[in-house]
């Protein structure tokens, strides 16, 4: 599927009424659309020969069999039993994102004995929810394709044990042989690019020559602080405006992986 830029959106099936006048326009501007969209794609990913994979979104869904909404309440209920509730911003006490609450207390209390507690409670969670988490759709043939003609690194807000533990599930791990997560060194994480630079360092690949695949915003600004072209998995339109607002092209986005696989499967023809 190929995403239609957003002055299109709109609710409810695709319709299009064809008069006469329109019929020809009708026949060329969605060939035309996709086609434009497919080849700003393919000049995209054809340079690559190193791709940089976060893994909650464009791997998987983490937290679909372990809720990160119940994960959050219960990292809030922890603090407060210890007494350090009013730490935490009224934001971070309704958050579904557990990350929110460990990145809050990291900025104002870092390097505390909280935020060494909190840090590796949250990579328990973590470790629970990767072997119930929900593969992205298309992301394995993906992945399985896109190995072939170039190599790999996980570089995620997550915990690596977490990352290793997911692909070991998909039987993956010969796929990834770099995974760089989560430290208790929390101002590290993305957007900081620490993460990428030491995948890149570790392929000895030059920046130019990979791709970070990413959903956030966070992924976007720490490959382009480490100089690597970015591609935005977006699933849903929230996800897409996030992504445009801090400077993402349209035309560098998906909305599946499926046109992903498919370019590279001309590529490859022989892949199955």
């Amino acid at each position: 599927m190929v995403r239609r830029p957003l002055g299109n959106h709109h609710d409810g099936p695709d319709t299009l009424l064809v008069t006469p006048d329109t019929a020809d326009t009708a026949q060329t501007e969605p060939v035309t659309e996709e086609t434009e969209a497919t080849e700003a794609l393919r000049e995209l990913i054809t340079p690559v020969r190193f791709v940089l994979w976060d893994l909650d979104g464009p791997i998987c869904r983490l937290f679909s069999g372990h809720p990160a909404h119940q994960v959050a309440r219960d990292l809030v209920e922890l603090i407060d039993r210890r007494g350090l509730g009013g730490l935490l911003t009224e934001r971070e006490r309704s958050t579904a994102d557990p990350q929110v609450v460990l990145l809050g207390l990291g900025r104002r209390h870092p390097s505390s004995d909280l935020i060494i507690d909190v840090e590796k409670w949250l990579t328990q969670q973590e470790l629970t929810a990767a072997p119930k988490a929900y593969p992205t759709t298309w992301a394995d043939p993906l992945i399985r394709t896109w190995s072939r003609r170039a190599r790999f690194a996980i570089t995620t807000n997550n915990s690596a044990l977490a990352a290793s533990r997911y692909i070991a599930t998909r039987g993956l791990a010969d796929c990834f042989p770099y995974i760089y997560g989560r430290t208790r060194d929390l101002d590290r994480m993305k957007p900081h690019p620490h993460t990428l630079r030491l995948a890149l360092n570790a392929m000895g690949a030059e920046p130019s020559r990979a791709l970070m695949l990413g959903d956030a915003p966070t992924d976007f600004e720490a490959a382009r602080d480490a100089g690597v072209p970015f591609l935005g998995y977006a699933r849903t339109e929230a996800k897409l405006k996030a992504l445009l607002e801090v400077g993402v092209p349209l035309a560098h986005t998906v909305n599946s992986l499926k046109p992903v696989l498919d370019v590279l499967r001309t590529q490859l023809p022989d892949q199955a």
